[in-house]
């Protein structure tokens, strides 16, 4: 018996000692917001990940299943009622109802917020409550993406429904979310923290800290993760064929996949030079987008030639990737009047913090030459490249956006979403491309979804308000003491609420 209790005794104590599990990782910038609802720099997106959840979410397949929503039933093609899980809890210990669902609604669509987010439920007709834990959701017409409107994270009513000023409000800064994990620490230029939410249910994730380290210099970055002070690390095509070695690859799993990402040169179409569709194409003709996959990522990816990536919903396989025509360049130049001795003259403006996108810009500069163009380029700190893109002071971005497997080309292309921390930041208005957009919006049959999408695509390619430039592969190194890992067409971070880390 004294055997016993000796060992539970020692049991008790190396459970009370056990080292604490963090997840070392890295963000190049400070996040803006931490307010799902205004998060639209992929550094908040990604830690406000972390701690808030929507109704529903994607499976590592990319079905649809419950999150906060443990069921929904369809009572006929325009509404849905969602069942809410009882043991959600906020991070201040208040209970997930469904009138934060309303709540989230409400202030998404209201002048309190500027959400480009907002768009996502322009197809919502009424959000109803049921009782503390059922919502009802009824659309204006059959909506093919109605569940998919409930991925939207939560925010908290209790605490911001008072909140005079939710764009300045501390809540952006120290939110309190629904997730699994929690904010820790957060200071301005410092390290982030977040810490496993305990009272999450059925039970706390096993990783007990998230550390996000703030490096804004790449190579730094890159340095970390090849002394194992990070457990997961982006890799460009560079590092990933030259300058990793065997014993890394014994530490660490490469993972490539299709980024679903893609870069694009986007012009500011309220400025009369760029609103010439001839100027546009010309500039397109220009640019040869297989060299800076060659030069850029050493073959890593592939030509973007449209606003709908291959393998999501509608992509168009019949546009061809533009050609460098460098004589027809010029030709359409001089139509225009510009010549060697009146040359064309833009200005790139892009993130610093982005080495890839400003070495783009770079070889752009050079390609743009050959037909006479004469390119300044203006790369600034990522704040301040986002306060020049609201206020519209811009000739031409060079930027990139994530296209998920079910798009919605709502927020980025129809003319409504031109407004001041919209998404359609260049000013696009074509009536065919609005009408086929809301065309799409009154269907739940995703093969006709998919035919619009299609002829959408076809349109804005030719219309060549944005030179789609190409699309990275990426390509992460994971620590082999992270698992389990499971890549899939979304990525490998789907199941990271069971993700272990051996000591």
């Amino acid at each position: 018996m004294k055997k016993f209790y000796l060992l539970l005794l020692s049991l008790l104590i190396a459970g009370a000692l056990r080292a604490e599990s963090v997840l070392n990782l890295t963000i190049s910038g400070f996040p803006a917001r931490l307010n799902p609802l205004l998060a639209t720099d992929s550094v908040s997106a990604e830690i406000s990940d972390y701690l808030f959840e929507g109704l529903v979410k994607y499976d590592k397949d990319a079905n649809v299943v419950g999150e906060i929503a443990e069921s929904w039933e369809f009572i006929d093609d325009r509404a849905i009622v969602f069942k809410l899980r009882e043991d959600r809890y906020w991070h201040d210990g208040k209970k997930v109802t469904a009138q934060d669902a309303l709540f989230t609604y409400q202030t998404a669509i209201s002048d309190r917020v500027s959400s480009p987010y907002a768009s996502n439920f322009r197809a919502v007709e009424k959000v109803e409550v049921l009782n503390d834990f059922t919502l009802k959701v009824t659309y204006k017409t059959p909506y093919f993406k109605a569940l998919e409107t409930w991925m939207m994270p939560l925010i908290p009513k209790h605490i911001l429904e008072n909140d005079l000023d939710l764009m300045t409000s501390t809540f952006n800064s120290r939110p309190i979310g629904n997730s699994y994990f929690r904010i820790d620490e957060l200071s301005i230029s410092k390290n982030i923290e977040l810490k496993a939410f305990k009272d999450f249910k059925p039970r706390a994730p096993f990783i007990d800290k998230v550390v996000f380290e703030y490096i804004q210099d790449a190579s730094v970055q890159f340095l970390k993760l090849k002394s194992r002070q990070i457990h997961i690390g982006s890799l460009d095509a560079l590092q990933a064929d030259r300058q990793i070695d065997a014993k890394f690859r014994e530490d660490f799993r490469i993972v490539e996949t299709s980024s679903l990402t893609y870069t694009y040169l986007g012009f500011n179409l309220k400025n009369p030079k760029f609103a010439e569709p001839k100027l546009r194409e010309a500039l397109s003709l220009a640019i040869d987008r297989q060299e800076l996959i060659d030069i850029l990522f050493f073959g890593h990816g592939k030509i973007c030639t449209q606003p709908i990536l291959e393998g999501a919903l509608g992509f168009n396989p019949t546009i061809a990737p533009v050609k460098q025509d460098i004589s027809r360049a010029k030709t359409l130049l001089a139509e225009l009047g510009y010549t060697a001795r009146n040359p064309l003259k833009i200005t790139i403006s892009t993130n610093a913090n982005s080495p890839i996108r400003n070495y783009a810009a770079e070889i752009i500069q050079q390609q743009l030459a050959k037909a006479g163009v004469i390119v300044k380029i203006r790369s600034t700190e990522w704040q301040a490249f986002l306060t020049r893109l609201n206020a519209r002071d811009f000739e031409v971005i060079l930027m990139g956006w994530s296209v998920p497997l079910m798009p919605d080309p709502y927020t980025i292309w129809h003319s409504k979403s031109d407004f001041k921390g919209g998404f359609n930041m260049v000013g696009y208005k074509n009536d065919e491309v609005d009408r086929l957009i809301e065309l799409s919006q009154k269907t739940s049959d995703r093969a006709e979804v998919a035919r619009i999408f299609s002829e959408f695509s076809a349109i804005v390619a030719r219309d060549n308000p944005y030179l789609f430039l190409y699309a990275p592969n990426s390509i992460a190194a994971i620590s082999r003491k992270l698992s389990p890992i499971e890549p899939t067409a979304i990525g490998f971070g789907h199941n990271r609420f069971d993700w272990r880390i051996e000591p």
